[in-house]
């Protein structure tokens, strides 16, 4: 089956309900979310209401998390990809790029193949001038895949009384402009 949205090794496509049972046991993992600024999920109400809100986020944005699988085994890796994000770090709007993985598809380099992925999604399709992300400062894992994508670190703040790193990555078309 050929998928709109690829890359070597995985496809992306919009969270549908259907998704929530796997949804759910990613974000019932306590490690999953030890860096998140998240509780662990144990309630599948909760996670319907999730896959909802990013549902209305393709609606209203026209960009959102998108479920993310394995090409060759269609299993669920997790979610990846751009969100319109607001309110963060004195920004008002702002495309945020992130990922959530299943802790088996951790070392794979998923995020960062993922990344690489929506960050030409966003400057060649969206035309984003630029997009930021944030991170637990403490999250290291999370922050070389940001790094190695070519996000550059902006300093520290505090995000939700946690210290965040502010990381940003300008449109290489606008940087020649």
């Amino acid at each position: 089956m050929q998928h709109p949205l690829q890359s070597e090794r995985l496809y992306y496509r919009e969270f549908l309900p259907e998704d929530a049972p796997a949804l759910l046991e990613m974000d019932s993992d306590p490690e999953v979310h030890r860096y998140l600024f998240d509780e662990v999920v144990t309630d599948i109400n909760k996670i319907n209401s999730v896959i909802a809100y990013i549902r209305q986020q393709y609606i209203d944005a026209g960009i959102g998390r998108m479920a993310t699988f394995e090409k060759a085994t269609d299993e669920f890796v997790g979610w990846t990809g751009l969100k319109l994000e607001r309110n963060v770090h004195g920004h008002e709007t702002f495309y945020d790029i992130g990922y959530r993985l299943r802790q088996k598809h951790w070392g794979k380099g998923y995020a960062t193949e993922a990344t690489v992925f929506f960050l030409e999604y966003a400057f060649n399709q969206l035309k984003a001038e630029k997009v930021n992300a944030y991170a637990f400062e403490g999250n290291g894992a999370s922050r070389r895949v940001l790094e190695k994508c070519g996000l550059k670190d902006l300093g520290v703040f505090m995000h939700d009384n946690v210290e965040s790193v502010w990381y940003e990555i300008m449109n290489p078309a606008h940087e020649k402009a």
